[in-house]
């Protein structure tokens, strides 16, 4: 139990570690694209934290099987380096017995990344994909911050002093925008006025800005003659009606109704969240063998050829995935090869491995 303990906390400390840096880089990237739509105005920031949120578990179930598979190269590793496994070999744990240790942890994070991909996720995305088109049915200014100017829709910027509490109305509105002209000629459009709000046409879907009291100028610069007209209530549209996020998208849909759908697009999704708990005991049969390094080598010799072996198990996967999808490849053959082959391929570089003086 003491070595159980040692190589567990070892191998998930590491694990950790290299978890850590790639939930940051995915996450940050993640996190720069959303925030450079909330600097644009497409979304409001104050729904970034929960999209964020409800993307991690499908960044977590592809980064868990890495970092596992990074863990234990590195970890063992650094065993190896200190010569700890030829002395635990030395009092009589077999590499069959590190293997078996080894698995444990592996059953614990296949179920961590099971619970993510054939629950967490498509629940997320679907999450996401919900508060994203609930935000586009609500008004665009409640991107809005008063007191600044802001781009606003189709090359609008906007002004507004103030917004009620639940931000649909807007209080002593500025708007700029260039539109052009009968003859076809751009010209600059300001509008003032005392209030705004949003409503959405039944028929068409459109969404207008209805502008209340105020006063609208036609002006170019560099010309004295500038148009201006009065109104009571004006209307600016937004946009046209755009087309709604399929929610029946395999993706977004939970795993019990992907087995009730069936097809080809509904196989191949159901079969690659099956494959990424599948992963990790397959890894871990990968890695041992890759762990084992001389110390005059160090400790990342072999880090390189395990991450293209990694990227090579995955990209074969998504291929797969597609080729299920557009029904060129059966789902009763699908990705079960891809494991296989894998599976068998550990199964021969932990014979090797142990031929070569993994008991000794």
């Amino acid at each position: 139990m003491i070595v159980f303990r040692y190589l567990t906390r070892e191998i998930l400390a590491t694990m950790a570690a290299v978890a850590g840096v790639l939930l940051l880089v995915i996450m940050g990237s993640r996190f720069i694209r959303y925030f450079g739509d909330a600097a644009q105005g497409d979304i409001p920031a104050s729904i970034l934290g929960t999209l964020m949120l409800y993307h991690l578990p499908g960044f977590m179930e592809l980064v868990l099987p890495l970092s596992f598979f990074l863990g234990i190269l590195l970890a063992f590793g650094q065993l190896y380096l200190n010569s700890e496994i030829t002395v635990l070999v030395a009092c009589g744990i077999s590499p069959n017995r590190l293997l078996r240790v080894t698995l444990w942890p592996a059953l614990l994070v296949a179920l961590l990344v099971a619970l993510c991909s054939l629950w967490l996720t498509p629940n997320g995305a679907r999450h996401n994909e919900m508060v994203l088109e609930e935000q586009k049915s609500r008004l665009d200014f409640s991107v809005l911050q008063p007191g600044r100017f802001q781009e606003f829709g189709s090359g609008r910027t906007a002004y507004t002093e103030s917004l009620n509490d639940d931000r649909s109305r807007m209080e002593s509105v500025f708007i700029s925008e260039r539109q052009p002209r009968s003859d076809g000629t751009p010209e600059t459009v300001v509008t003032r006025a005392d209030g705004g709000y949003q409503t959405v046409d039944d028929d068409t879907g459109s969404r207008f800005l209805v502008l209340t009291d105020g006063e609208r100028y036609s002006v170019e610069p560099g010309n004295h003659v500038a148009e201006r007209v009065q109104f009571d209530t004006y209307a600016v549209r937004l946009s046209q009606a755009s087309e709604r996020i399929d929610l029946q998208a395999a993706e977004l849909t939970s795993t019990p109704q992907l087995l009730e759908r069936g097809g080809s697009e509904a196989w191949a999704n159901l079969q690659w969240r099956l494959s990424m708990p599948l992963m990790v005991p397959i890894l871990t049969l990968l890695a041992l063998p890759l762990s084992r390094v001389n110390p005059r080598q160090g400790r990342f010799a072999k880090l390189l050829p395990a991450i293209f072996l990694h990227i090579s198990y995955l990209s074969l996967l998504l291929a797969a995935q597609d080729a299920i999808a557009r029904g060129s490849l059966a789902p009763t053959i699908g990705m079960w090869p891809i494991h296989l082959g894998y599976l068998l391929l550990g199964v021969w570089m932990t014979r090797r491995d142990q031929r070569r003086g993994g008991r000794t």
